[in-house]
């Protein structure tokens, strides 16, 4: 027969919270400047091929 288990108490109930909490803004923050770093780096590479397209001063090939 199922016995019910000990009741939790609310500061480890807190603390675990916290700390999942703390995991996932952790993830989130981590994620944003991912995300930030590729589009910077998309933005880095168009630039690089509008101005490859140009040589000496400013004239195109």
């Amino acid at each position: 027969m199922a016995v019910p288990k000990k009741r939790t108490s609310k500061s480890k109930k807190n603390l675990r919270k916290t700390v999942w909490k703390k995991k996932a803004v952790k993830s989130a923050i981590q994620s944003y400047f991912i995300a930030d770093s590729i589009f910077k780096k998309e933005n880095l590479e168009e630039n690089i091929a509008i101005s490859s397209n140009y040589k000496g001063f400013g004239k195109k090939q």
